[in-house]
């Protein structure tokens, strides 16, 4: 389930890693392994159902439910009886009645009332598998087609106007979609969450689109239309394209660009870059591609503008692709073929030279005044780029591309709009970014880079994701073993379940602890232990787990020859002989234990 949301790539011992969907941050340190999710930079972790109830905002019911859905798992409702549809939670009645619109509107598409929306589509390259493919629809032209077919099918008029497939009107609630082409939107899991729809008739005085307003489901600021299909694609190019429409999407996945994804009735903000970092994997190293398309029209210009004020929250590098004679991939791919679309995208231009490049097309480059006022209007462009070297180059550029020839002054020029500003950057950030913070995670009581308090941290990781490995020799350790106070906690937590050697394997256990954990921290920790990778070379088996033990044992025995060297050098053998032998023959007898312990951590590993 989390796969569905966040990129996850092989982070070893059978865990997985990837950017945390609840922080932004550079270098992931989300992980996700037995059954749970824990972020090393903010702290956030869980079980399933807690991963769906934080990233949905739904609660826990509603969360079970949805998780139940994508199983394929039938859940009964004991609290008075079980009532088909009636005790479900909010969301997945949301969804199932979008599912039931959804194909609603593509069985209305083959009728001889959708003629004028089957002619729109193959006016535009699309036959019927095509519509088939991308579920678009046929809204009948009538005030109450959808609602009385989802009446029927057990929905209430409260579900139909909360969830926006209606509005409500003076007699009661009436279709939202009249007339219209229609494309379901998805979420990134799959399922329907809203509908774009097309104006096909001049007379209707509705707008060109009309989407689905705001609902419990459908956020558009949150929401790329096609994720769904392009992010197994965009995950393994390492490429995302962002078009303009729906017609867009679905000419570039038919022609082969399987990483096309649109804004829903939105320009592109915050919350879809977020959702694009997440799917790229999107690093430090800026070794993927965001690549925007855009008219090249006066308004295209601009919203390429808009993306370049967006850069920087990128590691990746952005590009714009923009077809010279304005067409757009849905109209290049009907005139000039699938081949001109691939060709659009392969065009493209890094999105800083596209930005510049449009600015100074405004002025007389002819003029001395022309070029002197292009270098201006382009210079808090450039001074906008975060890498200083960058930045230089694409000064001289800018002196090269305005005819002026005389790189000192441009450089001076944008030096002059770059100084004051804040988050210049050292040369050894790869992409020149002004790194965000992430919020702060709870400070452990103790140092994490503390050998000891890694073999015990380790130790814990096993009693945690393999206790059958630890076994008795485990739960036979005393809790003052571990020196650092939340270990403590988690070990005598472990006794009082009745120790490793009573732990069923796999995350039941993890989710036992969990449960009976005292308190958020020590909950917190356990979620951290279930989820970190363990650090042997290989699947960890009963060797590493001997190795770790007696590690943690001989630890623990060189404590106590530290108490004993220390008491028998406070002790005056004369008058106290007997105590003294005893004791220095304890000392020897534990020097002999720690040499033990040693060789047999070593012969395990």
């Amino acid at each position: 389930m989390v796969g569905e949301y966040v990129q996850l790539r092989n982070a070893g011992g059978g865990a997985l890693k990837g950017l945390c969907p609840f922080h932004d941050e550079k270098s992931p340190s989300f992980n996700v392994s037995n059954g749970m999710f824990y972020c090393f930079g903010c702290g956030e972790g869980g079980d399933a159902i807690g991963f769906v109830q934080k990233i949905e905002q739904l609660s826990f019911a509603d969360a079970v439910e949805r998780l139940a859905a994508k199983a394929g798992v039938q859940l009964r409702y004991s609290e008075g009886g079980y009532v088909p549809g009636k005790q479900k939670g909010e969301r997945t009645r949301l969804v199932e009645a979008h599912r039931a619109a959804a194909e609603f509107y593509a069985e209305h598409l083959l009728t001889p009332a959708a003629e004028l929306g089957r002619r729109f589509l193959a006016e535009r390259g699309f036959g019927r598998e095509d519509a088939e493919r991308f579920g678009v629809g046929y809204a009948p032209n009538e005030w109450e087609a959808l609602v009385r077919h989802l009446r029927g099918r057990g929905f209430t008029d409260k579900e139909l106007v909360t969830g926006g497939l209606a509005s409500q009107g003076r007699r009661g609630p009436i279709d939202r979609f009249r007339g219209r082409l229609i494309w379901p939107i998805r979420d990134i899991t799959g399922d329907v969450i809203g509908f774009g729809a097309r104006r096909l008739e001049e007379r209707d005085d509705g707008p060109k689109y009309l989407n689905t307003p705001e609902t419990p489901l459908f956020k558009k600021g949150s929401v790329l239309y096609g994720a769904d299909l392009a992010k197994k694609e965009i995950a393994r190019r390492r490429q995302a394209v962002v078009v303009e429409g729906y017609t867009d999407v679905m000419a570039c996945h038919l022609a082969g660009v399987g990483t096309a994804i649109a804004t829903s009735g939105t320009s592109f903000g915050d919350e879809h870059i977020k959702i694009l970092r997440r799917l790229l994997m999107d690093q430090d190293e800026a070794s993927g591609e965001i690549i925007f398309t855009f008219d090249g029209d006066a308004a295209g210009q601009k919203a390429a503008l808009r993306a370049f004020e967006s850069e920087h929250k990128f590691a990746a590098q952005t590009f714009v692709a923009v077809q010279p004679d304005g067409l757009d991939p849905c109209d290049l791919r009907m005139k000039h073929g699938d081949a001109a679309v691939r060709d659009l995208v392969a065009s493209r231009v890094p999105l800083f030279r596209f930005a510049i490049q449009a600015t100074i097309a405004k002025y007389d480059l002819d003029t001395t005044e022309g070029r002197l006022a292009a270098i201006d209007a382009a210079a808090p462009i450039i001074a906008g780029i975060r890498d200083r070297g960058m930045r230089e180059r694409y000064a001289i550029d800018l002196d090269k591309w305005t005819g002026f020839l005389d790189e000192q002054f441009v450089l001076r020029r944008v030096r002059e709009h770059a100084s004051g500003r804040p988050g210049e950057t050292r040369r050894g950030d790869a992409r020149g970014r002004r790194h965000e913070a992430a919020p702060a995670p709870r400070r452990p009581s103790y140092d994490p880079s503390d050998p000891v308090v890694q073999v015990e941290r380790e130790t814990l990781k096993l009693a945690v994701q393999r206790p059958a490995l630890l076994g008795p020799a485990f739960d036979a350790m005393p809790t003052e073993a571990l020196i650092a106070p939340g270990h403590a906690a988690v070990r005598s937590l472990i006794a009082e379940l009745g120790g490793v050697a009573t732990a069923e394997s796999g995350p039941e256990w993890a989710g036992r602890l969990r449960a009976a954990a005292p308190n958020d921290e020590v909950r917190d920790l356990i979620t951290g232990l279930a989820v970190d990778p363990l650090r042997s070379s290989g699947d960890p088996d009963d060797r590493y787990a001997a190795a770790m033990l007696s590690r943690l044992q001989e630890i623990q025995v060189t404590r106590e020859i530290t108490k004993l060297q220390s008491k028998l050098g406070r002790l005056n053998p004369v008058g106290h002989q007997d105590e003294y032998n005893r004791l220095f023959g304890d000392l020897m007898a534990l020097e002999l234990q720690r040499k033990v312990l040693r060789e047999r951590a070593i012969s395990s590993l």
